[in-house]
């Protein structure tokens, strides 16, 4: 829980939201700890589970994936089952960035990403809307990014 971090803490993992290619030196050069001091709470956060991967953010226009949908998905019935056998093929799916489990009208929100909207509509017709049980699908295609945040925020 986020009580159990100190200050130091909540300082290390902001930094690594930052940039994860910094080394514990660096970290602790600017919290004021040494490498090894600093590379135990490194060791303890991603133990701990605070820390769930790094990775490097690339650049999905340089890489001819620039085109974003936001799609509504609406399964035939709500039941676990049903739930987790669509969680399980959205899983199987790269073009899937992120899936979200909603309470209301629809039963999930994708991101999904693509190279042109000719690419997600074969990924429509072949892929999402063929998944056992999906009853609708409302698709929007973001225009142009207007915030991209991957960090959380640390409240303290």
């Amino acid at each position: 829980m986020i009580e159990d971090l100190d200050p130091k803490d909540r300082k290390i993992l902001a930094l690594l939201q930052q940039d994860a290619s910094l080394s514990a030196v660096e970290i602790g050069e600017k919290i004021g700890l040494s490498q090894a001091a600093c590379w135990r709470r490194i060791q303890r956060l991603e133990n701990d589970g605070y820390i769930l991967k790094k990775v490097a953010v690339l650049d999905p226009e340089k890489l001819g994936v620039g085109t974003l949908v936001l799609a509504h998905v609406r399964l035939t019935a709500q039941g676990r089952a049903h739930l987790d056998e669509f969680s399980n093929a959205i899983q199987k799916l790269p073009q899937v960035l992120e899936c979200f489990v909603l309470m209301g009208d629809q039963d999930f929100f994708l991101k999904i990403a693509v190279r042109d909207v000719y690419e997600y509509e074969r990924f429509f017709f072949e892929k999402l809307s063929s998944l056992k049980g999906v009853a609708s699908v409302t698709s929007s295609m973001a225009l142009s990014r207007i915030k991209y945040e991957s960090g959380i925020p640390l409240y303290e």
